[in-house]
């Protein structure tokens, strides 16, 4: 799968052009429906093809527009590594394409600019946690919710300490024979808390913190936002050195102990949500009680009003922002009046002004719930925790 970073998203959103093709699909990860996703993206760019031309473009000119779907056409590797959803954009100036743990409804839309609301559930999903799973032979990163995983790809970083240190005179010195790691037979993980350095020696651990230094600022270029917490697997004296080593922002203390290469994803992916869960349900009961106490308390800090909550979404002053979902309440905002106007139904200028708010407030790092309606704080149609008032 591939990773919807917060500068993606923005760029996404900021494009603007005459021509802005978005494209959604459901996808497959094995079996005879895979073989039939290129089938499914190839009848949407005819889709594509026939509006563009509609709208006036010239055959040259939608073809050279077109081009890189084409390509991705042909890819046969990428067909071959899918998740549950394509989400595809393409402009004059940019293309971008996200395998994503959605599965999308097939939608195709051209307009100026990049139509991103199916992407809100990805985006507001906050159950969304890392796994990274630790040995000298293989690093893997693994992003779960809820009811799915997915693997990561690495690109750029070291998945094993060979690849790391280049297995130079002192590393081989220092490990000796101990290149290979693997345990035999069925290993099943368990949970615990990691504390310490572990037994290794200090000149091993010396090369295992490089290893680790490498894969974390890997890691670093890959994962910009680093709100999402990451949980860590591997053999008991791996994770506080690799704790040690790393700079990012979320690593729980409890991880998962034992040797991740036997282990199967789904038995990774059951015993982190048992760890997670509780968690992301402490988080979002904060963050309720939070706004009900400045909203009885008339603190301008809260606020049900939806054109309250766009221009201070604008203006990235959403701390948390609670909308319900399946409910749209069109209209549109206006930048340089400032302005909210509300609509009663939808329109070519209008859009959804509850993804609206959504999307500035993940794009300025604030926390979006997409809730049934009935679990909205205080009864409201829609809520927002402010960072300050004006």
């Amino acid at each position: 799968m591939d990773i919807l970073r917060q500068s993606d998203l923005e760029q996404l959103i900021e494009e603007s052009a005459k021509w802005c093709v978005s494209l959604y699909m459901p996808t497959h990860r094995f079996g005879r429906e895979q073989k039939q996703d290129p089938i499914r993206f190839k009848n949407l760019i005819v889709q594509a093809r026939e509006k563009l031309k509609s709208a006036g473009l010239n055959t040259p000119e939608f073809q050279e527009l077109l081009r890189p779907a084409e390509r991705l056409l042909q890819d046969d590797g990428f067909w071959m590594h899918q998740s549950d959803g394509l989400a595809f954009f393409l402009s004059p100036d940019l293309v971008k394409t996200y395998r994503l743990p959605e599965n999308f409804a097939e939608l195709l839309v051209v307009q100026d600019r990049f139509h991103t609301t199916p992407l809100l559930p990805v985006i507001c999903r906050n159950a969304q946690f890392y796994i990274l799973a630790l040995s000298m032979n293989e690093i893997r990163l693994f992003l779960g919710t809820r009811n799915s995983i997915d693997e990561i790809e690495l690109q750029d970083i070291p998945t094993n300490i060979q690849e790391a240190l280049g297995m130079d005179d002192d590393v081989e010195k220092h490990l000796g024979n101990r290149t290979t790691f693997r345990s035999h037979g069925r290993v099943r993980m368990q949970r615990s808390l990691f504390h310490g350095h572990g037994g290794e020696a200090p000149s091993q651990k010396k090369n295992i913190l490089r290893y680790f230094h490498r894969v974390d600022e890997g890691l670093n270029k890959l994962l910009e936002d680093q709100s999402i917490p990451m949980m860590l697997a591997g053999v008991e004296y791996l994770l506080p050195i690799f704790q040690e080593a790393s700079s990012y922002d979320r690593i729980l203390d409890e991880g998962l102990l034992g040797n991740p290469e036997e282990v199967e994803t789904k038995e990774l992916h059951a015993l982190a949500w048992e760890i997670v869960e509780p968690l992301f349900k402490e988080q979002q009961e904060q963050s309720t009680e939070k706004f009900l106490k400045f909203f009885g308390q008339g603190s301008e800090l809260a606020s049900t009003d939806l054109a309250t909550i766009v221009k201070a979404a604008v203006q990235g002053r959403v701390e948390t922002l609670f909308v319900p979902l399946d409910v749209q309440r069109w209209g549109r905002y206006d930048r340089q009046k400032n302005e909210v106007i509300l609509e009663a139904e939808s329109g070519v200028d209008n859009e959804d002004l509850l993804d609206f708010a959504a999307m500035r407030t993940v794009m300025h790092s604030g926390t979006v719930y997409a809730l049934p309606m009935a679990d909205l704080p205080g009864g409201a149609e829609q809520a927002a925790i402010l960072r300050y008032a004006v």
